[in-house]
């Protein structure tokens, strides 16, 4: 039993030895930098399988580089998986990677061949590889709160115009106008400006001279002023995480400031209490030469 005891120990501290190895590589410039590679070659690859003439040139060398890609992908989250154990969920991009590999690996034959068209979403990698990646799409998700304070409001405008075009438009033109869910419906197309003027707005000026003085307010407020509370919220939003880097920066930097800070102390007064005891020693050898003498 105490002869287990002691194997136990060594083995176990060579594994943690190798998982702060292997944690480095991981967490290495390089190593991502791989990833990345592996990501827009496979990319390339994806792309070019839709390309009717390069399968026939190369289609078994394409099937092929998607797959190692694949396996390296998998070997990729497997290794994370062994170094950070448990905490490897705690992170959330660490958790899309792992369900993006896991749609590839499903069966794309037969009833399923649709999911083979999932496979472009391996791409979508870069975003948690690339750190300026990452900080836009998390300036994003921080901004989703207020996106949905201005969609609400946009609803609101989108149906109280939908109903006042159903009352005022509705009879002369049914087919855009006729009920409310149509009427919606072409407010939003007129919100993206998409044949808005002479597709819709102009065949009813025709029989409503005056419908300018309702449509161009319309779409200034839907179009101009929407779009630019929506650019706004998401330009505040990166300024904002900009912001708490560079507090965590900063941070970081003066906590390393005042660590060099303590170590300089501390190592001052070991050489203060290196130089006593060095006068001490020598004060105690002159001693003893003195009585020999």
């Amino acid at each position: 039993m105490h002869l287990e005891t002691h194997i136990a120990i060594p083995c176990a501290g060579g594994l943690t030895e190798r998982r702060g190895v292997l944690r480095s590589l991981v967490e290495s410039r390089s190593f991502n930098a791989a990833v990345v590679a592996v990501i827009i070659v496979n990319a390339a690859t994806l792309g070019l399988e839709t390309w009717p003439a390069a399968m026939a040139a190369a289609g078994p060398l394409l099937v092929a580089l998607d797959r190692a890609a694949l396996i390296l992908f998998t070997a990729e989250l497997g290794l994370k998986l062994w170094v950070y154990r448990g905490r490897f969920f705690s992170g959330g991009w660490n958790v899309f990677d792992l369900a993006i590999v896991a749609i590839a690996w499903l069966p794309s034959a037969g009833p399923l061949s649709v999911l083979r068209a999932f496979r472009i979403l391996r791409v979508l990698r870069l975003m948690s590889v690339v750190p300026q990646m990452r900080a836009v799409v998390g300036a994003l998700f921080g901004a989703l709160p207020g996106m949905g304070s201005i969609v609400a409001v946009l609803l609101l405008v989108f149906y109280v115009a939908a109903v006042m075009t159903t009352k005022l438009f509705g009879a002369a033109f049914p087919h855009w106008f006729g009920s409310i869910g149509e009427s919606m419906y072409s407010l939003f197309q007129i919100m993206t400006l998409e044949s808005w003027s002479h597709g819709i707005v102009r065949p009813v000026m025709e029989v409503y001279p005056y419908a300018w003085a309702f449509f161009v307010p319309f779409v200034i407020v839907t179009s101009f002023a929407v779009l630019n509370l929506f650019i706004a919220l998401i330009v505040n939003s990166m300024q904002t995480a900009h912001a708490q880097d560079q507090e965590s920066m900063e941070a970081a930097a003066e906590l390393a400031h005042d660590e060099r800070e303590a170590l300089m102390e501390e190592l001052k007064a070991l050489r203060k209490d290196v130089r006593s005891l060095q006068e001490a020693i020598a004060s105690g050898e002159a001693g003893r030469g003195r009585q020999v003498s």
